[in-house]
């Protein structure tokens, strides 16, 4: 296949923004999560798939198998937004993160 560029797991964008490693990245309907530390305008490389543990908003309660999208940083259940992923573990309202598995 002379038009195969690569697997698709990640893909490396100019940064936004100033993003920090681990930090949700939305740009339209691309949404990943951060390899590493970039400023504005600096590659940072996003990865499209895995299971990650990211901020949850709030007291929200995500149960296993939940839709989730990103709001102001923090995942909360899917509503109008783009979905990131689906939540893998339970997350209590106490809990400060959620375990999603994106792409």
């Amino acid at each position: 296949m002379r038009n195969y560029v690569q697997p698709g797991d990640g893909v490396t964008i100019p940064a936004p923004g100033p993003i920090k490693s681990g930090d949700v990245v939305t740009i339209g309907a691309l949404i990943g999560v951060a390899a590493t530390d970039a400023g504005a305008g600096d590659d940072v490389s996003l990865a499209l798939r895995g299971v990650f543990d990211l901020p949850k908003a709030g007291a929200e309660i995500l149960s296993l198998g939940a839709e989730v999208e990103v709001s102001g940083g923090e995942v909360t259940a899917l509503d109008a937004g783009p979905k990131i992923g689906v939540v893998v573990v339970d997350a209590a309202a106490d809990d400060p993160t959620a375990r999603v598995r994106i792409g």
